[in-house]
């Protein structure tokens, strides 16, 4: 006789891995070679070296905030201002205890948050995971190099009146620039960096435009603010002119000079801080070994991209992610290092999160996931995110693993409920893009110990998709009476029915 009430079968606790289980496994991809270092390059310890000789203030610094620094440490519990900035009485005892300049202190300070060495939460200065790792592993110690490399532009306060948009140009245009040093091996003069900042920003403003502008173009209005009613484009205005607040120039200095703190640069000849601003023509500019390694990964990061058939780096990120869904992890993870290599930070990150919003349960999970590569920088929007119910419980597993929690412990941090929404969801990717048995597996994911459990929770959970994901699921569960009970479970959600 076959029983006619669902089976109470225990489901088996595994780790859970959400996005896996909507993944489908590529075996047939080509591999590309790993790629070499240019000749000249030091071996990673070396270069790791150099990162902890360029950051020593910083994480001397973040061991003092942490209490595990010198003498005078704050023994913990120390709370940043409302910015993030060090509070002046703290600037002051930091000053006093490591026999640094207030300058200094702000300097280190803003190098350990952009590295990682240090966190805030809620304010409260936490040692980041690199920090814990800065003396045994090398590999950290690079990561949170490059981390600061990437906010260059946060390193150092941009001139006095340069208005936000000709900024944003010029750290926009700063890529092609870090190219010809690293391409040139060697020193450039200013005024050729200048002449390719100004042709770049040039090219930027023209996409800018409807149509391709032409410096010929009549009829061009005399005033930069006057009304057009042609329909016309304006112009670009000249690169090199000051109507911004601050010419080219003094933006190009300001770049170097930021480039030069975070450790990418070779000073110039018996020069101190902040000497390629006003620097003569006759001064040239070159990348350090860790700028040039740093520069070259990027490089090679663009060119994965550029050979994958996708063609993922022109992509949206919608598209991106679709384009990678069909990936292993690892060639999955080379795509999104090389799509985010292309573009700034703060707008990838945003793109990310606006179609992890979306209604695709699987392009939500692979957003995080490139977000996993994205690190520190991605860390604030995260936070954020984490208030929003759709995507809370990953933000939550991000920002666990990016503490340096154990992946295989993080879904502890979720409640039942949020460890329920997330299997639901994650259900629902696989119901859209998984196969069949997929989906009967999944079952295995859930924190429910028993199926009468698991439909009860689930009913209550209140995720948008429920229904189509327990009607997939009856459709495809080999045992009857399971099914159902998942069908029963569906109809009472649709009707409303407890």
């Amino acid at each position: 006789m076959t029983s006619r009430t669902p089976r109470d079968s225990r489901l088996r606790l595994v780790p859970r891995q959400p996005v896996a289980a909507a993944r489908r496994a590529v075996t047939t991809r080509a591999k590309r070679p790993a790629p070499r270092p240019p000749e000249g390059t030091p071996p990673p310890a070396e270069l790791a070296r150099q990162a902890r000789a360029v950051l020593a203030g910083a994480a001397r610094l973040a061991r003092w905030a942490d209490g595990t620094g010198a003498a005078g440490g704050t023994g913990g519990g120390l709370r940043a201002g409302p910015d993030g900035a060090l509070p002046a009485t703290a600037v002051e005892r930091a000053a006093e205890a490591l026999s640094l300049t207030p300058r200094q202190v702000r300097t280190d300070w803003d190098l350990a948050r952009l590295a990682g060495l240090i966190e805030l939460h809620d304010g409260l200065v936490r040692p980041g995971w690199r920090l814990r790792a800065w003396d045994r592993d090398d590999t950290a110690v690079l990561r949170g190099w490059v981390a600061l490399f990437d906010a260059w532009s946060l390193a150092r306060p941009a001139p006095a009146g340069a208005a936000p948009a000709i900024v944003a140009e010029v750290v926009e245009a700063l890529p092609q620039l870090l190219s010809l040093l690293h391409l040139s091996a060697g020193p450039v003069r200013l005024p050729v960096l200048l002449d390719m900042l100004e042709q770049r920003v040039t090219e930027l403003r023209t996409e800018r435009c409807e149509v391709p502008y032409h410096q010929d173009a009549p009829d061009a209005p005399d005033a930069p603010d006057a009304p057009d009613t042609s329909g016309a484009p304006h112009p670009a205005p000249d690169p090199a002119d000051g109507a911004a607040g601050a010419s080219l120039a003094e933006l190009l200095g300001w770049a170097l000079d930021a480039l030069l703190t975070v450790g990418a640069l070779v000073p110039l000849d018996g020069a101190r801080d902040g000497a390629y601003q006003g620097a003569p023509e006759t001064a040239e500019a070159q990348l350090t070994p860790l700028g040039n390694w740093s520069v070259w990964i990027k490089l090679e990061q663009i060119c994965v991209a550029a050979q994958s058939p996708a063609g993922n780096i022109e992509q949206s990120a919608e598209a991106m992610l679709r384009g990678c869904a069909r990936l292993t992890p690892g060639p999955a993870r080379a795509e999104y290092r090389a799509w985010l290599a292309a573009r700034s930070v703060g707008a990838a990150v945003e793109e990310l999160l606006t179609v992890a919003r979306g209604e695709d349960a699987l392009l939500r999970g692979l957003a995080f996931e490139a977000l996993r590569a994205v690190g520190a920088p991605a860390e604030q929007a995260v936070r954020a995110a984490a208030e929003e119910p759709v995507l809370r419980p990953y933000a939550l597993l991000w920002l666990v693993e990016h503490e340096g929690g154990d992946p295989e412990t993080a879904p502890d941090v979720l409640t039942r409920e949020e460890s329920t929404w997330l299997w639901v969801d994650t259900a629902a990717a696989v119901a859209d893009h998984g196969e069949t048995q997929l989906l009967v597996r999944h079952l295995d994911s859930a924190v429910q110990g028993s199926v009468p459990r698991l439909l009860e929770e689930v009913r209550a959970v209140g995720h948008p998709r429920t229904v189509q994901v327990l009607v997939a699921l009856a459709a495809a569960h080999p045992d009857p009476a399971l099914a159902k009970a998942v069908r029963r479970a569906a109809f009472q959600v649709h009707t409303g029915g407890a």
